[in-house]
């Protein structure tokens, strides 16, 4: 990593993982044995170091979490300057260096860490001034909102959030011990105590995230799960109800439903698809000068706030597109049009 990034800061955070707390500190004392200057957020979703280091003079960036796997790994992404992950080619030079195993040498003074204490504020109060949403229209609503953020990264950021966009929150599995109590991703499967939460307190949705917080799931008031694919939906409706712009180019990529472009058609809008892998939608963003983006995973891409995906900002959209109408949630999902897509896996 230090050969890498130019010189200058480096933002680091993790998520709630309990392997993540020694494989962090190791990571930030070799950085500063080697001269670098590092800022240390801790336990933060991964679209908050993103956007720190977007929105700073950072150089770069380094998140350790394994995002959706299982409690027991533990891994790195590794951000550039621009906020985007690193490119297949750096990656694999990474790899090369790595696997050569040799400890580098340097002469100079240590550098120095020192911790930043509000990230999650500062990411927080970038998402209730987006161009693109009206936020007195959201704190008009005051949304009842339960939030499952599956003891992960989100714990503390996706509460303080929707209590900043002046909803009632009921919390679900939000303290970050990284003890996961339902499968990593917020996939409808996983999603039966939010259901059942939503019901019982007689909310009007229900968010859950992944631990290291940059998907989001929506379930509806009624306690079904829309499916992943309907966060970016409901997040584009509302944007294009509130931006109007001609010529406007949405990036989706190939494992993603119709519907975005079948309700783009509607607004003259154009969607473009890339290859999957969240780096490769924002490639194409970059290449199309797109604004706004995304996966079919609950991943929601806005270019105003920083180039990756983040719950934060699918949220904030997702409420902006709800508080624009006076109907329930599945009300607002039966208007859409309606796809289903199907993924598994095979061990």
């Amino acid at each position: 990593l230090n050969e890498f990034l130019p010189d200058g800061v480096i933002i680091t955070g993790r998520d709630s993982r309990v392997s993540g707390d020694l494989i962090l500190s190791s990571m930030i004392n070799e950085l500063v044995r080697l001269g670098r200057s590092i800022v240390q957020c801790d336990i933060v979703p991964t679209p908050t170091v993103q956007f720190m280091v977007h929105n700073t003079e950072a150089v770069g960036g380094l998140v350790v979490t394994a995002s959706h796997n299982p409690s027991e790994w533990n891994g790195f992404k590794f951000i550039r300057e621009d906020s985007t992950f690193f490119h297949p080619d750096e990656c694999e030079k990474l790899f090369q260096i790595a696997d050569k195993i040799v400890a580098p040498s340097f002469d100079g003074p240590p550098g120095v860490a020192w911790k930043e204490q509000n990230a999650i504020q500062k990411h927080i109060i970038s998402c209730a001034s987006l161009k693109c949403i009206s936020l007195n229209d959201i704190r008009k609503k005051k949304f009842k909102i339960v939030i499952d953020a599956v003891n992960g990264a989100g714990s503390d950021a996706l509460p303080a959030l929707l209590e900043s966009l002046g909803c009632e929150v009921v919390e679900l599995n939000c303290q970050p011990s990284g003890i996961f109590n339902r499968g990593t991703e917020p996939l409808p499967e996983n999603l039966t105590d939010l259901s059942n939460a939503v019901i019982q307190n007689n909310a009007d949705v229900g968010f859950a995230v992944d631990p290291d917080a940059d998907r989001l799931a929506v379930v509806d008031e009624n306690g079904k799960p829309l499916g992943e694919e309907y966060t970016l939906v409901l997040a584009a409706d509302g944007y294009m109800k509130n931006v109007k712009k001609e010529n406007e180019t949405f990036v989706v990529n190939l494992s993603t439903s119709m519907a975005l472009e079948k309700l783009s058609i509607k607004n003259n809008v154009k969607v473009e698809r890339s290859a999957v892998g969240e780096i490769n939608v924002v490639k194409k963003m970059n290449e199309l000068s797109s604004n706004f983006g995304g996966e079919g995973n609950g991943g929601v891409i806005l270019r105003e706030s920083h180039l990756g995906r983040d719950s934060l900002v699918a949220a904030t959209m997702v409420l902006n597109r709800m508080s624009q109408s006076d109907v329930s949630l599945s009300k607002i999902h039966a208007s859409l049009p309606q796809f289903d897509i199907i993924k598994d896996k095979v061990s």
